[in-house]
């Protein structure tokens, strides 16, 4: 056994060396570019390999353009974007569009990050909520501390009596649930 690690770490060491060798001024130029440049978070990361995750899919939706600047505005983004798992119950234009007239516009200002931040963490769980758990009766507690109640109406599932879920993605970090009311968390 140990000869096996033996063997894959001298090829690995072998690899980095022959690497080193052949790029090492490119290296060098590279990493003091780099040293100017912002660092960026999980949301920065680019893959063109993998499953998109919730961020990625929300943003190549035109049926979350609000969520996604909701998302954008409480600098939520590499939040959402990590390994997760989340489950995001997700508002379209359309259920935005029910609020007070001026409701999101007054969301989207910087001064009421905070609030826009519990509404958002109020539409996310931490874990990987699949349809068939979804049953009547059952609650589940969002990122924000308060709950969220599950009840069925034939075939519909409804999130606290109201925001029917329209549809179900998954991605690389979890679940999309889309539904069509904005959840609004209890007053405390």
């Amino acid at each position: 056994m140990k000869t096996i690690y033996f063997i894959a770490f001298a090829v690995c060491v072998g690899m980095f060396v022959s690497c080193s060798s052949s790029t090492g001024d490119q290296t060098a130029t590279t990493a003091t570019e780099n040293s100017s440049q912002p660092s960026v978070g999980q949301s920065g990361v680019k893959d063109d390999v993998s499953n998109p995750n919730i961020v990625q899919v929300a943003v190549g939706s035109k049926d979350h353009t609000t969520l996604v600047a909701a998302v954008k505005a409480a600098e939520l983004v590499d939040a959402l974007s990590n390994a997760g798992p989340f489950t995001v119950f997700a508002p379209t234009n359309a259920a935005f569009e029910k609020l007070p007239a001026g409701t999101v516009e007054g969301l989207l200002k910087p001064e009421k990050k905070e609030d826009l931040q519990n509404i958002l963490s109020y539409h996310t769980y931490v874990g990987s909520l699949k349809t068939e758990y979804l049953e009547d009766g059952k609650e589940f507690e969002q990122v924000n501390g308060q709950k969220i109640k599950i009840t069925k109406n034939g075939d519909k599932i409804l999130v606290n009596g109201k925001a029917e879920i329209i549809a179900t993605i998954p991605t690389s970090n979890g679940i999309i649930h889309v539904i069509n009311e904005v959840l609004l968390p209890p007053s405390k």
